[in-house]
């Protein structure tokens, strides 16, 4: 059983002793490597995940395959688009990564589905959730209409960079092709004018970026 007094360092924001309670009680925590997929297209999902450390993509595949990068899913905070599967009773249209090792906390779905009437905390978790998510979503969409491929690769690296707390990279230019819905050789052609510009550096399967990285783009705007 997991302990309570260990739950709460995770998750501060729940102060009700009770939820506390059933969530030690009742979740099941979940030890997965990086790399390893969470959840998968089809999928039928039967647990609320709450990260607790590391941190998670979240991807859209279309009919041919590709990837979009959607979203983070970062320590304290679940994944919406799981709610709304675990609600309707859906099939998932996600696929769920560990970009790190990572460790969940794994709530069934008829106790989401009880707690959310019985404690205020987990109904409003629940609803700050939705609305957090549904603004990255905006967010990804807006980047993908509105913005150039260059804008959009910056954007990728400084979230990638703040994600895992580190300027050094360790990613293939197809992997950020994949998650940003566009062609390797296109990836490979922005990030060597980077490389020109000397915001970044490239090597073998990595890339190391500038400290002032974030500031030189904003510069731009």
């Amino acid at each position: 059983m997991i302990l309570k007094e260990n739950l709460s360092g995770f998750l501060p924001f729940f102060s009700d002793l009770r939820l506390l309670d059933a969530l030690a009680n009742e979740g099941k925590i979940m030890e997965i490597k990086s790399g390893e997929t969470i959840i998968q297209p089809g999928q039928f999902i039967k647990m609320v995940p709450i990260l607790l450390s590391g941190s998670i993509k979240v991807l859209r595949l279309d009919e041919e395959g590709r990837e979009l990068l959607l979203y983070y899913i970062d320590p304290g905070e679940t994944c919406a688009l799981s709610l709304t599967c675990c609600s309707s009773h859906r099939a998932s249209e996600i696929r769920a990564v560990a970009e790190e090792d990572s460790v969940l906390l794994s709530v069934p779905v008829d106790k989401h589905e009880k707690w959310t009437e019985e404690f205020k905390q987990w109904k409003d978790y629940v609803t700050d959730s939705y609305r957090i998510k549904f603004q990255e979503l905006l967010k990804t969409l807006d980047a993908v209409a509105f913005k150039r491929m260059d804008e959009r690769l910056m954007r990728y690296l400084v979230t990638k960079m703040k994600q895992l707390k580190t300027n050094e990279l360790a990613t293939t230019h197809q992997e950020i092709a994949n998650e940003l819905g566009t062609s390797r050789e296109v990836i490979s052609r922005l990030l060597k004018q980077l490389e020109k510009k000397k915001w970044i550096e490239l090597g073998r399967n990595v890339i190391y970026i500038r400290d002032d990285f974030e500031e030189l783009i904003h510069k731009l705007n």
